[in-house]
């Protein structure tokens, strides 16, 4: 970390209000006070590292700590949202695209996460198409997983 004094600060900032504000037990912010607070709390403070210092490698982290303490406190209020592993996949890629727009590095790896976090959220509908069009296309959408531990093979063993 470039800046060594802005996540420190943020995190020492969030926490503080986040244990002096349960303290006093505002009754609505009770559902507020629970672990995933703790996380979004930290990823902010990697956000604001990533952002305000040009510590592009923080934004990684930032994103998918928020990310993550975000879906935990939905998934319990939204009944649209889904409880799903494609969601933290999405989150992952969402956090690999916003660092590919700052320093360039991670677009692929971003975009194969997104191509995967969309199948998985829409496996369902997508097998019913599937099956609709025939038994083999049916049978290789079972071997897909395959595919991916192909292509990642291929990535560990391919040379420069």
């Amino acid at each position: 970390m470039k800046n060594q004094r802005i996540f420190p600060g943020i995190v020492l900032i969030g926490f503080g209000a986040y244990f002096f504000l349960q303290q006093f037990n505002i009754a609505i912010l009770q559902p507020y006070f629970v672990w995933p607070t703790l996380l979004m709390i930290v990823g902010i403070a990697f956000l604001f590292q990533g952002y305000r210092s040009k510590d592009n490698q923080a934004i990684l982290p930032g994103v998918i700590l928020t990310g993550f303490g975000l879906h935990f406190h939905v998934v319990n209020h939204l009944k649209i949202w889904p409880d799903h592993i494609g969601i933290f996949i999405l989150i992952v890629a969402l956090g690999l695209l916003l660092q590919y727009q700052k320093n360039g590095t991670g677009l692929f790896p971003g975009l194969l996460f997104l191509l995967v976090a969309a199948l998985l959220l829409f496996y369902d509908k997508v097998t019913v198409s599937v099956n609709l069009l025939g038994s083999g296309l049916s049978a290789a959408l079972t071997f897909w997983p395959i595919l991916l531990i192909l292509a990642g093979a291929y990535f560990l063993l391919k040379t420069k």
